[in-house]
């Protein structure tokens, strides 16, 4: 439940057999040259080369947005493995995880799913020894920090739920292990969505969703679990209360929040509760809102439209949200094999460098930066000003020269997180108090 539950218009790459980014060269290159020697192998011996045996697919269960086109042909035209994308919403990817864990080969969910599915001993625990970049996947992860500082952690923040014991376990491990739950996909930071050119001053704070400036023209997102914590950091920012963790909240803190929220309905604060990626970038463009929550893909769809919107960041710090690849107990043998080649594949830069163009963050920076053009990662990671216009991965325009990107650096991004998306202990209660707050 975050903005992977949507499905945003894809991307369109070049093809696959388009020039190879910085620093792809030399790997395209050995990977023909195993070519050439496979087919060598095959005039020499008569045999034909290991690999080329059996096509080998991999089920690939998540939701639709992170399952790219265009990263499955890449995969399957470096290593002959296919990838079949099974798409669902983020809840029924934990149902399938926890009632039907031989229907998968390799699954992509959001970290808070990770609760309800390691106690089900469905997953495996990840041999980090078979995981070639696992020591360089950003301590956001391993250790809850960005650049040697501990960022919040309120709500199910990864590194709670990052290592068990030993490959079976189903409880966390407290430390760092050899074996990991998930690894890192894509993960950011979120906030609101404002038309600067509309409201025409600075915005720096949560509070402003509800200040009845905005009447009429804010929105609010309407699933539940994360549309709650976007309410929590308003109502803390407001000065009414002060949570010990959003992600986590009592009754009674479910009430507050819920209170807050029929009372600014009530007295016509809000323009729309939006549940669709297009439906929140549609209220942007038109105008007809000028303050929502938002994701920061929909903020870029305004954008190319040529409309002005911006990505606020606000001094309370962000809501956050992480995806990662796990692996079923059920897959083994030469399919466990080409999964872990899928993971590893996927963290070794090209994959990294096609979502951070995207604005999304990948879970090893290095292997990333040697894929992209230094201009570009000086735009997307370090917060420059563009040298030259930012393109997508389709080449839509979606930054001039001498724009910043919203929230500016990596560092200045991912180390303003205040709380990360959850379940609560009492999710029944809350989505029921929710749905009141809906048809009030």
């Amino acid at each position: 439940m975050s903005d992977m539950d949507q499905t945003p218009p894809q991307p369109v790459t070049p093809s696959v057999d388009a020039t190879p980014q910085t620093g792809e060269a030399s790997s395209a290159g050995r990977r023909s040259f195993l070519k050439n020697a496979s087919v060598a192998a095959v005039g020499i011996t008569g045999f034909p080369y290991v690999h080329a045996q059996e096509k080998i697919t991999l089920r690939y269960l998540g939701t639709a947005v992170n399952q790219d086109k265009k990263i499955a042909e890449k995969f399957e035209a470096d290593t002959g493995i296919k990838i079949q994308y099974i798409p669902v919403t983020t809840d029924d990817v934990t149902k399938r995880a926890v009632t039907a864990p031989n229907s998968f080969d390799l699954i992509d969910t959001e970290y808070f799913s990770l609760k309800k599915i390691i106690p089900t001993g469905n997953l495996l625990g990840i041999d980090v020894k078979r995981i070639k970049n696992a020591d360089k996947i950003t301590s956001l992860f391993t250790k809850g920090e960005v650049a040697g500082k501990k960022v919040g952690d309120q709500g199910t923040a990864p590194k709670k739920v990052m290592y068990l014991e030993k490959p079976d376990s189903k409880t966390f491990a407290k430390d760092a292990t050899g074996f990991m739950t998930l690894i890192p996909t894509v993960y950011n930071a979120d906030t609101l969505g404002i038309r600067p050119d509309l409201i025409k001053r600075p915005i720096d704070s949560w509070k402003e969703l509800l200040n009845p400036e905005f009447k009429g023209k804010a929105a609010i997102l309407n699933i539940p679990s994360i549309g709650i914590m976007d309410a929590a950091m308003v109502v803390e920012a407001m000065g009414l209360y002060k949570y010990p963790d959003k992600g986590n909240m009592t009754k009674k803190e479910i009430d507050l929040t819920i209170k807050t929220l029929i009372e600014a309905k009530k007295a016509g604060q809000f323009r729309s509760l939006w549940k669709d990626f297009n439906e929140s970038v549609n209220l942007m463009a038109s105008g007809e809102v000028v303050i929502q929550s938002m994701w920061s893909p929909a903020v870029t769809a305004v954008r190319t439209k040529g409309i002005a919107c911006t990505f606020q960041p606000l001094k309370e710090g962000y809501r956050a949200w992480a995806a990662g690849f796990g692996v079923p107990k059920t897959v083994t043998g030469k399919k466990a094999d080409a999964v872990y080649e899928f993971i590893n594949w996927f963290l070794d830069g090209w994959a990294g460098a096609y979502l951070n163009r995207q604005g999304y963050y990948s879970a090893v920076l290095d292997t990333a930066k040697a894929k992209m053009e230094a201009y570009e990662w000086a735009y997307w990671m370090e917060g420059k000003p563009a040298t030259q216009d930012i393109k997508s991965p389709n080449g839509d325009v979606l930054a001039k020269a001498g724009a910043v990107r919203d929230g500016g650096s990596y560092e200045a991004r991912m180390g303003g997180i205040a709380c990360w998306n959850a379940i609560m202990d009492e999710n029944t209660y809350m989505v029921q108090k929710w749905n009141e707050f809906v048809a009030a």
